[in-house]
């Protein structure tokens, strides 16, 4: 294997591969990246067992096509510290990569390319296209609400359902629920639930833009794979069944306000900073065109801010972690909030005034 290629042209794929090669691995050549060289092209992959990418390049010159594993991270820190517009030399010399760039000679070790382990390719049932901005719109409106490391493992992802000219993406952690759908040019005879899960679903967003260009999807009984043309990224799906999350919205709540998202988030913030640090208490009171936040701590430190909104009806007094009233408001597209609440032990529902394409729904606290 011997090849030449600018570094700017390798550094693209190569960090978003490296992403997906974690630190620490059961088998040593899960650190390592795949390069694979053919007449003009190269690709890179990447793996944990669970999320696979692979990453193209065109290189300069091909002078010996072949195959190699080298470590991941080694291999990035390398060509990152590289001076800009490097030409960059791959050559495997006895069983080790020799990379030169100018005065600069890196040895690299490998690992056979035998042992590298690709998803199989699983029966794709479905394939569809979206424009990539939807997909990511989407991806970026609810994954916030995933869970991290929940025992109900089905929570440690994102739902992706796809029907009739719709496509809707719902997350939750128990706590509060993200919910988002746009409509879609695709057809589907009958409806897919599929769950991705968490560490895919970052993965995913990162290789997306907002254009109007087309990501392929293809939907297998246990995989997802998406296709940008740069990049093929395939991802493992989650076994299990996601909660009714339609049950969860409220209906029917009579306090309903409006307030400036911007304004609203400061004033959250800054009253957060007196709230108690494990459970980030803040009380929110409801009155005529006013909405008070209040937050007080251990040490009998407490804050207080007003801020103005449109509402007429009834006093109210909630509480809520005020990281998940923060959260919603950071994804917000409108420069105006609609909170809708019926009594101080119900889910609040937050989306923008009249309804958008997302609805937020947050569970209160007993302070």
């Amino acid at each position: 294997m011997k090849f030449s290629i600018s570094r700017e042209a390798l550094l693209r794929p190569l960090t978003l591969v490296a992403g997906v090669v974690e630190r620490r691995q059961t088998l040593p050549v899960l650190s390592n990246v795949l390069i694979e060289v053919q007449d003009d092209q190269l690709a890179l992959t990447g793996t944990d067992l669970e999320v696979e990418l692979i990453g193209r390049a065109t290189p300069e010159l091909v002078d010996e096509p072949g195959s190699v594993t080298v470590p991941a991270r080694k291999l990035m820190d390398i060509c990152k510290s590289l001076p800009d517009q490097s030409a960059i030399s791959f050559s495997l010399e006895d069983g080790r990569v020799v990379l030169r760039a100018g005065r600069s000679r890196f040895t690299l070790s490998t690992l056979p390319v035998a042992e590298f382990p690709n998803i199989e390719d699983g029966q794709n049932d479905t394939t569809l296209s979206l424009p990539r901005g939807t997909l990511k719109y989407l991806i970026d409106a609810t994954s916030f609400a995933m869970a991290q490391q929940d025992v109900r493992y089905y929570l440690n992802g994102m739902l992706l359902e796809l029907a009739d000219h719709l496509v809707r993406t719902v997350a939750t952690d128990g706590h509060r629920l993200a919910v988002c759908e746009r409509s879609a040019d695709i057809e589907m005879e009958t409806p897919r639930k599929l769950i991705v899960p968490r560490k895919g679903v970052l993965e995913l967003t990162r290789l997306l833009d907002g254009s109007d260009e087309p990501v392929e999807l293809m939907l297998g009984s246990n995989h997802i794979r998406a296709n940008t043309g740069e990049f093929t990224f395939t991802s493992k799906l989650v076994d299990g069944k996601f909660p009714d999350y339609d049950r969860v919205i409220p209906k029917g709540g009579d306090k309903v306000f409006i307030a400036e998202r911007s304004e609203l988030r400061q004033n959250l913030a800054r009253t957060a900073i007196l709230s108690n640090e494990k459970y980030r208490g803040v009380r929110l009171h409801l009155e005529e065109n006013n909405l008070k936040v209040m937050a007080n701590n251990p040490e009998q430190e407490e804050a207080e801010e007003n801020v103005s909104i449109e509402y007429s009806g009834d006093a109210l007094e909630i509480g809520f972690n005020v990281g998940y009233l923060i959260d919603v408001l950071n994804v917000l597209d409108a420069d105006r909030m609609q909170m809708t609440l019926s009594d101080a032990n119900s889910s609040a529902l937050m989306e923008e005034p009249g309804g958008g394409d997302a609805r937020y729904v947050v569970m209160p606290m007993r302070l």
